[in-house]
């Protein structure tokens, strides 16, 4: 089963734009840390704008706390180089780093709620090679396809494995080609293949090995430092010294002990703020790589995957700490 579906490329049409960018979108001082994106019209920043005009104050000011946070952009269509373009040129500008997902192979999330993907294998080529050349010599970080490693070891009857690894290996290879590009190969989370040594043949298959590391727990909801733990192990395995990054925009109150645990769970919460401070030599950053407040799915009255949901982001902003 995917665990991480599509969240879409723009806000729903009945969201205005907000009237400014967040403040957070200020490049950072000289000497510190590199500092994501903050992307100046996603859905949460119009939704402040939108509730802020409806007299909606206090819940304006509870998603700021989504709308003033770097968070990935997913590419999953045509056309991906100049959306790839246009994200990396505007995070120079700011003097910062865009975080971008891959996420156009075919058969993708196995026909689940993030079906869809390119047609066959010549296109999927063709449209990382486009989305590699929209990267230039800006740079970014980019997380190659989430689930697509890890459902072909829980079982994808839909893709063709061989080419699958194969059009995975081409996509790390020809993404680490741009300079200043770092490339994380999706990795699963530490619920879904709980066995790590199960992962190590598939994703030296889908060319680990070209890549900086791997990313954990996408789209999930387990802990950082489960999360850290399973990371730790699996890199132990696969050995040459892989790195690998944590998404943890929704794991501030870990995972939903229930059914469905993966798709719209209650009770979740904003996790850690993305960043590469993260005290681990071997954990890159800490990134909100599925966007707060974007459905899994039409499950539990959500919408349609990748579609904004105001009250559900609400209710992980209301619960977060800090």
């Amino acid at each position: 089963m995917g665990f991480a579906p599509a969240p879409a490329d723009t806000a729903p049409a009945d969201i205005a734009p907000a009237d400014t960018a967040p403040a957070e979108t200020a490049a950072p001082a000289e000497g510190t840390a590199p500092a994501f994106w903050v992307d100046p019209q996603s859905a949460a920043v119009r939704q402040v704008a939108e509730w802020r005009r409806a007299g909606r104050e206090a819940d304006a000011r509870l998603i700021e706390r989504i709308a003033g946070q770097p968070q990935a952009v997913w590419l999953h269509s045509d056309g991906a180089g100049a959306v790839v373009r246009s994200q990396v040129e505007a995070a120079a500008r700011a003097g910062r780093t865009a975080v971008l997902v891959a996420y156009f192979v075919p058969h993708r999330d196995c026909g689940a709620y993030s079906s869809g993907g390119a047609r066959d294998a010549a296109h999927y080529r063709r449209w990382i090679d486009d989305f590699a050349a929209g990267l230039g010599s800006r740079g970014a970080y980019v997380i190659v396809e989430p689930d697509a490693v890890a459902q072909l070891v829980a079982g994808c009857p839909r893709a063709d494995a061989a080419e699958r690894y194969g059009l995975l290996a081409h996509a790390v290879e020809r993404l680490k080609r741009q300079p200043h590009t770092r490339v994380y190969l999706d990795a699963g989370n530490a619920s879904w293949i709980p066995d790590e040594r199960r992962l190590v043949a598939p994703l030296r298959r889908a060319g680990i090995a070209k890549a900086d590391g791997f990313a954990l727990n996408v789209s999930n909801h387990q802990t950082d430092a489960t999360s850290s733990a399973y990371a730790h192990r699996l890199a132990r395995e696969l050995g040459g010294g892989k790195h690998f990054v944590i998404d943890s925009s929704r794991n501030g109150n870990g995972p939903y002990q229930g059914p469905q645990a993966w798709c719209n769970p209650p009770g979740r919460a904003l996790g850690t703020p993305p960043t590469t401070r993260t005290g681990d030599p071997s954990l890159d950053a800490y990134l909100w790589i599925k966007r707060p407040g974007e459905s899994d799915g039409t499950c539990r009255g959500g919408p349609r995957a990748g579609q904004w949901w105001p009250e559900y982001a609400l209710g992980m902003a209301r619960r977060a700490r800090g």
